[in-house]
C-alpha cells in the first residue's frame, strides 16, 4: 500500500488540491457573489430578496463543489470511460439540484406575488404552483434523458399526444378560464355588483372564481353562470350602491278557499238581515276578495253587492249607491259592514224592499277561509325589491298592498310600511300609498309601482 502511495502520490494529490481549491474558491465566491447580490436588491427593495438569497447562498455552494469535483475527476488517472460515466454522473445531480433549486424558489415566489396579479387573482394558487412544478420537472427530466443518450422524442410525443388530450376534454374549462382571465383584466364585473343577464339570471355577484361567476339570486339561490356565457352575453351592471334596509322585506302570499254558508236572500230585506250577523269572512269574500278576483277588469267593480242588487233586484241607484263605497277606505271589516248595511237602510226606508229574485237568483252567502304562505323571495335593498315586484303572483301583490289595510289597521300598505321604516323612503312610500286602486288592474298597478322604484333608483 505505501509502496503504491509512493508511486501514484501525484495522481491523487492533484485531484485533491484541485478540489479543494474549488472548496476554497466556493466559499470566497459564494460570500463575494451573495453580498453583491444583497446590496443590488436593497437598492430596489425587492420582496423576495431574502427569499432569493437562501436559496442562492445553499445552492451555489453545492453547485461549486459539484463543479469541483468535475474538475478533480478530469485531471485524475481514471480510464476515458470512467470519466465519462462520472461526469454523466456529477452532470446528473447538477440538473435534479438546479431543478430542485428553481422550483422552491418559484414556489415561494408565486405565493408572494399571485394575489397581486389581478389576471392570475382568479386562478387557485396551488393550481398555479403544481403546474410550475410539474414543466420544470419535465424540463429537467429531458435534459437527464439528453446527458445520458436516452432518444428524447418519444416522451416528447406521448406528452404532446397527452396534453392535446387534456385540452380537447377540457376545453370548456379552458375557455371558461381565459373567459375569467378576460373578465379579471377588463374589470367588467366585481363582487357587490348587481348584474342581469340576457337569459334572465339576476342577483348580485357574491362571487367570481376560475370557472363560474357566482350570482346570489333575491330568492336566495346561488346561480353558477360560466365565465364563457358572461362573455359571451349581453350584461347589464348596477354599480350604485344602494341603501341595505335595516330589515329585509320578506314576500308572502294568500290563498282563499270558498265554504258555502248555506245562507241566502231573496230580497233587500233579508240581505241586510243576514248581513249583520254574518261572519266578517264572509263580508271579505264579498268584497275584498271579489275584487281580488276581478281585478282584471276595468273599471273594477266595487263589491259583490252591488252587482247583485244590479243584475238580479233591478234598482241600478241603490246599486250605484253600493258601489261608491270605497272597500279599501276601511281599516276593518266590521266599518265596511256597516256602512253596506247603513246604504241599504237608507234606500228600504225611502223606497221599500222592491223587486225579489226568482228562485236561482238569490244572494248565496259564501265564507272566505284565508291561508297565508311565505314565499321564497326577499329584498334587501330598492333594485332587489323591483325585481323581485316583477315576478310575485297576483295573490301575493293584493295581499301586501290591500291585505295590509286590514291587518295593520293603518289604512297603508306592506310597500309603504317597509320603505319608510325600513330605508327611510318616505317620498316613494307616499307615492306608492296614495295609488287608488280603482284606476288599475292589479297587473297596472305593479308596473305603476315598478316605474317609481325605477325612477327612483336611476
Amino acid at each position: 500500500m505505501i509502496e503504491w502511495l509512493t508511486k501514484n502520490w501525484l495522481s491523487i494529490t492533484v485531484p485533491a488540491v484541485v478540489f479543494l481549491s474549488f472548496f476554497v474558491v466556493a466559499i470566497w465566491a459564494r460570500r463575494t457573489v451573495c453580498n453583491y447580490l444583497n446590496e443590488l436588491l436593497s437598492k430596489i427593495k425587492w420582496e423576495g430578496r431574502e427569499i432569493f438569497l437562501q436559496r442562492i447562498r445553499l445552492s451555489f455552494f453545492q453547485w461549486c463543489l459539484i463543479l469541483g469535483a468535475y474538475a478533480a475527476i478530469q485531471v485524475s488517472i481514471l480510464s476515458p470511460y470512467g470519466k465519462a460515466l462520472t461526469g454523466k454522473i456529477l452532470g446528473s445531480i447538477f440538473v435534479i439540484s438546479l431543478t430542485w433549486a428553481i422550483i422552491n424558489l418559484a414556489e415561494k415566489l408565486l405565493k408572494i406575488y399571485l394575489n397581486k396579479i389581478k389576471a392570475l387573482s382568479l386562478l387557485p394558487t396551488n393550481l398555479i404552483i403544481n403546474a410550475v412544478r410539474i414543466t420544470f420537472v419535465v424540463v429537467g427530466v429531458l435534459i437527464l434523458l439528453d446527458i445520458w443518450l436516452i432518444p428524447t422524442t418519444p416522451l416528447v410525443l406521448v406528452l404532446t399526444i397527452g396534453l392535446l388530450v387534456i385540452i380537447l376534454a377540457s376545453r370548456d374549462e379552458i375557455l371558461n378560464i381565459f373567459s375569467g382571465f378576460e373578465l379579471a383584466r377588463g374589470s367588467l364585473i366585481k363582487i357587490g355588483d348587481y348584474v342581469k343577464l340576457e337569459s334572465g339570471e339576476e342577483g348580485y355577484v357574491s362571487n367570481i372564481t376560475l370557472r363560474n361567476i357566482q350570482i346570489k339570486s333575491s330568492d336566495d339561490r346561488t346561480i353558477l353562470v360560466p365565465n364563457s356565457k358572461f362573455t359571451k352575453t349581453t350584461i347589464t351592471t348596477y354599480r350604485k350602491p344602494l341603501k341595505k334596509a335595516i330589515q329585509p322585506f320578506r314576500f308572502y302570499t294568500q290563498l282563499h278557499i270558498k265554504e258555502l254558508t248555506g245562507l241566502k236572500a231573496r230580497n233587500l230585506s233579508e240581505l241586510v238581515s243576514i248581513l249583520k250577523d254574518v261572519p266578517d269572512s264572509v263580508v271579505y269574500y264579498h268584497t275584498h276578495h271579489f275584487v281580488e278576483e276581478y281585478q282584471y277588469l276595468t273599471p273594477q267593480p266595487a263589491n259583490e253587492f252591488a252587482l247583485w242588487v244590479s243584475d238580479v233586484i233591478g234598482d241600478e241607484i241603490l246599486a250605484e249607491k253600493l258601489s261608491n263605497i270605497d272597500t279599501f277606505e276601511f281599516s276593518t271589516i266590521g266599518e265596511l259592514r256597516e256602512r253596506v248595511i247603513a246604504v241599504i237602510n237608507e234606500e228600504l226606508s225611502t223606497r221599500g224592499d222592491g223587486r225579489t229574485a226568482f228562485e236561482g237568483r238569490e244572494f248565496h252567502f259564501i265564507k272566505s277561509v284565508s291561508v297565508i304562505l311565505p314565499t321564497p323571495y326577499v329584498a334587501h335593498d330598492l333594485r332587489e325589491f323591483v325585481e323581485v315586484l316583477r315576478k310575485v303572483s297576483i295573490d301575493s301583490l293584493y295581499f301586501h298592498i290591500f291585505e295590509s289595510r286590514l291587518r295593520l289597521h293603518r289604512g297603508v300598505n306592506d310597500f309603504s310600511i317597509w320603505l319608510q321604516d325600513c330605508l327611510d323612503e318616505r317620498d316613494l312610500a307616499d307615492k306608492i300609498a296614495v295609488l287608488d286602486p280603482y284606476n288599475y288592474t292589479l297587473e297596472g298597478l305593479r308596473f305603476v309601482i315598478i316605474q317609481l322604484i325605477e325612477e327612483r333608483i336611476k
